[in-house]
């Protein structure tokens, strides 16, 4: 029984991580930049075809797939950026999810033109695939390799926000942009490399995602609640907040889904309501 309890929680924490990696560039556009970006999704789900494309048609290494998969979105965070999203960060939030949401939409139908409407398969190297024991408990390679990245990265973002120069630009430029402009900080710049990487890890993640949560065209929209609770629970300025809000969504989800399949979903709604009426402003987050 202990053990099937340990399983299940593992599950839950490897989903979680999976949330985790690709909320967190949402987290930063949403939490630091203060822009609604329903279309986060979209580069996720880039990042999954970039993967899946490069195995399939190139012969690419799945881990090579993964780092052509971070480079991909990343550039395309850049482009998007400068060539749309920048001349919307003043407008008001209903104009950003307007905006926002009609890019999600042009993503679909474009992902469903070029690669038709069905699931993308993904076959792992077999080192990643099978099961191995931890302390009596049979766990997933995969979902354990999911964990390990997601740590890592976790370590790396918060190394970066709280120990760099360009960590301290970008929380200038939060606390109060026209005080950064006066010190000679470049917001704009800061904005689009931040956004860039928010951009780089959500596609990082649609590649890690294929072999969980799937992939098809309506990637973008199936998970975007997903997105936006581990954001809204978990609070937008930080990243420990976003971490945890993930894991605990992932623990539930998994585990609701399991014990009571009838009423899956309702699990985690009612989780979300709970935690927002208890953080209102998330579980790290501060009033604005």
């Amino acid at each position: 029984m202990l053990s099937h309890l340990a399983g299940i929680l593992f599950d839950g924490v490897a989903y979680g991580a999976l949330l985790f990696v690709i909320s967190i560039g949402l987290a930063i556009t949403l939490g630091l930049m203060n822009f609604i970006n329903l279309a986060h999704g979209a580069f996720a789900m880039l990042g999954g075809y970039v993967a899946v494309m490069a195995m399939s048609r190139a012969g690419v290494p799945f881990l090579g797939a993964l780092a052509i998969a971070f480079v991909a979105g990343g550039m395309a965070g850049v482009v998007l950026e400068r060539g749309l999203y920048r001349y919307v960060y003043d407008r008001s939030h209903l104009d950003q999810v307007l905006f926002t949401i009609g890019l999600t939409f042009m993503a679909i139908a474009t992902a469903a033109y070029a690669f038709g409407p069905g699931q993308q398969p993904v076959h792992l190297p077999p080192y990643l695939t099978g099961q191995v024991n931890i302390g009596g408990v049979d766990v997933g390679v995969y979902r354990l390799f999911l964990i390990v990245v997601v740590a890592a990265i976790t370590v790396a973002l918060s190394w970066l926000v709280e120990h760099t120069r360009f960590g301290a630009r970008v929380r200038a430029a939060v606390d109060n942009r026209v005080a950064a402009e006066g010190l000679g900080i470049d917001v704009t710049r800061v904005f689009s490399v931040t956004f860039a990487l928010g951009s780089a890890l959500a596609a990082l993640g649609g590649g890690m995602a294929i072999d969980v949560l799937g992939l098809d065209p309506t990637f973008p929209l199936k998970y975007m609640v997903y997105f936006l609770l581990v954001v809204a629970v978990g609070g937008g300025r930080t990243i420990k907040g976003p971490l945890i809000a993930a894991l605990i969504l992932g623990v539930f989800d998994v585990a609701g889904k399991y014990y009571v399949p009838e009423i899956g979903s309702f699990v985690i709604y009612a989780l979300m309501v709970a935690m927002l009426a208890i953080f209102p402003n998330g579980l790290f987050g501060r009033p604005r």
